[in-house]
């Protein structure tokens, strides 16, 4: 057996079944080699460290990944700390906590205990999953909250608490109650298989073999807490001390007078060749981990990425010279004036909270960097390639095991999960219904401060529900989730163009629901091959749920209104961590798509309109693809190359800067090439554990000096902590253009 697949405690094979049936076996594979096929349904889930720590996971992670999202390096707590960090104190809780039986008036004869036994993995499932209620595929954070800031930080105007927490809550349990309507077509079926879940497996499992005591070999407790500490201790220094050591460009410093030498070695706002980090905080930025992405992942982003960045961007920036792009930096999300200068968009509002078409009219119209102009180009041919590579390499494989889904009998999980009391489908029902009811109250009585019209609300509805089953399938089947945000915001930016907040909240109902029931639908069925009762399961989600879209909430209302210009990176000093780089990404969709909508950006009133041959382009290769394949069915390399991979590579770029990708490619080939290839036993035994330690330790500390020194702007003033020392970066190369604190040309 392989070492990964060990038996959690006291699990006990149901009648007739084993490995050798071949009824009682998955079709899959992947699942038949990782996931056990027994249960045991005695064991406790409803326990009181179960509640406790799930309550604590959930909110601790509520608001460090809410208060890490405002800042240059958005570190993301993903939901594999919790499961590493809540092994040793599940033990520890059960080791110490009395055992004794006790009753609760009102709950009959029933005896209840704060100590049920050994922390069981059960518990430990629901643990994680109450942890990673409210965040869809490790978002950190519910994406409504954007709205919220982007209202009060970018645009200056007010929004309601009530109106806020309603907007968070309803977006968020809408994707819920689609995942509940959907799940019998996606979870139940066996070649429903959901690959990324079979890490979580994979890796509950090794977590509750025995660890067996060996001299030679430190416990994973004794290396997470060591490890934890260490990453403690050290983010005192890039964090507080030393800052530069997190953008070591070289370049900058070796030619401090050149801006296009800048442009090139920026990490931060450039290409950032040579650019290096002693940061973990950069490292697992945007792209999460790198020490929990496989390999063959890296590699292909690491293809796109120099594609896009060290090909396309330059020729299109130095050598073509498309759109002026010289006269803009060459890596920027804001945006510009035909002149070069910062666009003013507060001066193209009016008091209505729309566009003012007189004034935009006198501003010009809205230049984008070269950079962020083909970063919404490959978005759209991402869209399309993904769309065409599944249809055209998965097609035949969806339709047959969504057919198969139907037919077949039911597989061993299927029937283990029979014993458990079903979830009514009518809880779902009353959840959307109620759901609904409250989002048209919003849209009806606080139209003024979220502009949606009630018929956008049932349009973006009615596209998350036609859209949850086929990308829930995708998924499924294929493990590739497929970016549709940009089709909606197009979409509602040209029917209801001038409204900015409308898009957004169109945006977040349409997309985001969808994107969100595929996050619990994904999560459904990890409780599935771990034996879960869907009830608890369907408690533990909704309880999360709101519990963590409430405390975003107030991290968010606590920031914004205690640090002064926060998100306003032209405003705070240089060392300033609270820039906001992926609310300045949604303020400038928010613009382009909302206020000034795409027929002025991407249609024939704007300068853009080009870009559009990127869906055509996106289309039309994954077609040249298949067809090399058919062409050359011996050439194995053929099918490998991946356009929705390659061309979307970059997707988290801007707010991702090129640092973030040099620093993730080269420490996850380091892990996941080099030690996984040459020193396997101690990868399989310590990756996971170091990067949930790393992670925790950067979290733990980031806080403590946020509160220590942040709060009272107690702040260390020396050259290693004036930043990048790229000022020139941003400044544009075309003779002519004049920006404050650049070189005259």
């Amino acid at each position: 057996m392989d070492s990964l697949e060990i038996q959690a405690p006291k699990e006990k094979p149901i009648a007739n079944g084993g490995d050798g049936d071949e009824e009682d076996i998955s079709p899959i594979e992947e699942v038949r080699l990782t996931v056990t096929n027994t249960d045991d349904p005695t064991l406790p889930v409803w326990t009181f460290r179960m509640w406790f720590l799930g309550l604590f996971s959930c909110a601790l992670l509520s608001f460090l990944n809410q208060f890490f999202a405002y800042r240059t390096e958005p570190l993301v707590i993903t939901q594999i700390t919790v499961q590493i960090a809540t092994l040793p104190i599940g033990r520890f809780m059960a080791a110490v906590l009395p055992m004794t039986q006790f009753r609760i008036p009102g709950f009959g004869s029933r005896t209840f205990s704060l100590n049920p036994g050994p922390f069981n993995i059960k518990e430990h499932v629901l643990i994680t999953i109450f942890a990673n209620a409210g965040s869809a595929f490790g978002s950190g954070s519910a994406y409504a909250v954007g709205i919220v800031n982007i209202i009060k930080a970018f645009y200056r105007r007010n929004i309601s608490f009530i109106a806020a927490w309603l907007l968070i809550i309803t977006t968020q349990v809408l994707g819920y109650g689609w995942a509940g309507l959907l799940r019998k077509y996606v979870v139940e079926p066996a070649h429903m298989w959901w690959p990324n879940t079979l890490v979580q497996v994979s890796l509950f499992r090794v977590l509750h073999e025995k660890d067996e005591s060996d001299k030679n070999r430190m416990s994973r407790s004794k290396f997470f807490v060591i490890a934890l500490t260490c990453s403690f201790a050290w983010y005192m220094v890039p964090g507080y001390l030393f800052s530069t050591i997190s953008t070591i460009s070289w370049v900058c410093w070796a030619f401090p007078k050149s801006v296009t030498a800048q442009q090139i070695g920026s990490g931060m706002k450039g290409l950032g060749v040579g650019a290096l980090t002693l940061d973990w905080s950069v490292v697992a930025s945007f792209l999460f981990s790198p020490l929990i992405s496989p390999f063959f992942a890296i590699v292909n982003i690491f293809a796109g990425f120099v594609l896009i960045i060290y090909i396309v961007i330059p020729i299109a920036y130095w050598g073509l010279d498309l759109y002026n792009a010289q006269r803009y930096p060459i890596f920027s999300s804001h945006l510009f004036t035909a002149q070069g200068q910062t666009y003013n968009i507060s001066a193209i509002v009016n008091n209505k909270f729309e566009l003012d078409v007189v004034a935009y009219q006198q501003q010009g119209r809205i230049n984008l960097s070269m950079f962020f102009a083909l970063t919404y180009g490959f978005g759209f041919a991402t869209i399309a390639a993904t769309l065409t590579h599944v249809a055209l390499f998965y097609g035949r494989e969806i339709y047959t095991r969504y057919s198969a889904s139907h037919k077949g009998k039911a597989d061993i999980h299927t029937r283990l999960m029979r014993r458990y009391k079903e979830i009514p489908s009518w809880w779902f029902y009353i959840m959307l219904g109620v759901t609904l009811a409250v989002s048209l109250l919003l849209c009806i009585f606080l139209n003024d401060q979220v502009q949606m019209p009630w018929w956008g609300l049932l349009f973006g509805g009615g596209m998350a529900f036609i859209f949850t089953l086929p990308i829930s399938i995708i998924t499924a089947t294929t493990n590739q989730t497929p970016g549709l945000n940009i089709i909606t915001e197009y979409m509602m930016g040209l029917i209801l163009p001038g409204k900015p907040i409308a898009n957004v909240c169109f945006k977040t109902y349409g997309y985001m629901s969808m994107a969100q029931a595929v996050s619990f639908l994904n999560d459904f069925k990890l409780g599935h091959y771990m034996k879960i009762p869907p009830r608890s399961m369907f408690l533990v989600q909704f309880l999360g749920t709101i519990l963590a879209g409430t405390i975003n909430l107030a991290v968010a209302w606590w920031l914004l209104n205690s640090i002064e210009n926060i998100c306003q990176d032209n405003l705070l000093p240089a060392d300033s961590p609270w820039t906001c780089p992926g609310d300045r990404v949604f303020f400038d969709a928010s613009v382009i798509w909302g206020l000034v909508g795409p027929k002025r950006i991407f249609g024939k009133l704007g300068n853009y309109a080009a870009m559009n041959w990127f869906f055509l382009g996106g289309a039309l290769g994954p077609v040249i693809v298949w067809l090399l394949h058919k062409a050359f069915p011996k050439q194995s390399w053929i099918p490998l190359i991946n356009l929705p991979v390659l061309l979307g590579a970059t997707g988290m770029m801007p707010p991702a800067t090129p640092l973030n990708y040099n620093a993730w490619i080269i420490v996850g080939t380091i892990f996941n090439f080099f030690l996984f290839r040459y020193r396997k036993q101690w990868w399989q035994r310590y990756n996971y554990v170091l990067s949930a330690a790393l992670d925790a330790g950067v979290a733990f500390m980031a806080v403590l000096l946020y509160f220590a020194v942040g709060i009272e702007n107690i702040s260390l003033t020396w050259w290693g902590t004036n930043g990048e020392h790229c000022e020139l970066a941003t400044c544009p190369t075309a003779k002519g253009i004049m920006i404050d604190g650049c070189p005259v040309k």
